[in-house]
């Protein structure tokens, strides 16, 4: 008798009767005549399978999944309530007390196995760019989608009509208040009587001030936090700025001679700062 070319699959019902003719006595080959299979597999059935009380267990090799069914429901509900939402995002909302952290790429190959795949969203066409920042950045933005749902709405980029959707702060680190864009006569004063030599800034001078490091670990420690509203995204970035250790600032003020020799031995042009 020919057989179909490729392996026969076999339903949790057919293994458990396979596993109980065997227990009753009957030979493989047997077996594998009742089931239209070859003998190797019924080999393999009776190997990897074993039955209690009514039940196949098959023994499947390698390391077991890191999540459960219902964890794996959770994360596909998350991202198809939300398709913007990261990986980051889908990781803080799944996760219980008692329950062990999936990682950010096990999350990923679940959304993938369920075919929402990471896509860049369709803009609303003649709608204008606005910033909208509580919710995301300015960068790319990534949605998860099924195949051929481009230009659903639910898919789609959102706007905002004016650009209230998001929080302008303001920070510095400066040996003189403000720089050259404010300065202080009491302070000007006290060091040039102290001879104090203070760094000349040129028009347009290299970008090497180490608060833009301030700003990234800012962001470093907000990344997965959202917020609903301005006055919230405030709060949440006040508190993140209070929580940073001198420590920090310390080690950011100590590069800076490292920082102005760079720009020296590069003539101006940019760094790897």
């Amino acid at each position: 008798m020919v057989r179909p070319f490729g392996k026969k699959t076999f339903t949790v019902d057919v293994r458990k009767s396979i596993v109980r003719g065997h227990e009753l006595g009957a030979h493989p080959k047997i077996l594998a005549t009742q089931f239209d299979c070859s003998s190797s597999q019924i080999y393999r059935i009776l190997k990897n399978n074993r039955v209690d009380d009514g039940v196949v267990h098959r023994q499947s090799p390698g390391r077991p999944r890191t999540t459960s069914r219902a964890m794996d429901r959770n994360i596909l509900r998350a991202c198809r309530e939300d398709p913007r939402c990261t990986s980051t995002d889908i990781q803080v909302s799944v996760t219980s007390p008692n329950v062990p952290m999936p990682s950010k790429r096990t999350i990923r190959r679940r959304l993938q196995v369920a075919g929402l795949h990471g896509r860049r969203p369709v803009k609303k066409p003649l709608s204008d760019e606005s910033k909208f920042n509580l919710f995301g950045t300015d960068g790319i933005q990534w949605i998860r989608r099924p195949i051929g749902s481009r230009y659903a709405p639910q898919y789609q980029c959102p706007t905002v009509k004016h650009g209230d959707g998001s929080v302008m702060v303001w920070g510095c680190i400066s040996d003189t208040s403000m720089g050259p864009l404010k300065r202080i006569g009491h302070v000007a004063n006290w060091f040039r009587r102290r001879r104090v030599d203070l760094l000349e800034w040129p028009s347009q001078s290299p970008d090497f001030n180490p608060i833009e490091h301030m700003w990234e670990e800012l962001k470093r420690r907000l990344k997965g936090v959202r917020a609903s509203n301005a006055n919230q995204k405030f709060a949440q970035l006040e508190a993140a700025w209070k929580s940073i250790p001198m420590t920090v600032v310390q080690t950011l003020l100590d590069s800076m001679p490292r920082r102005c020799q760079a720009v020296i031995d590069a003539k101006g042009y940019p760094t790897k700062y």
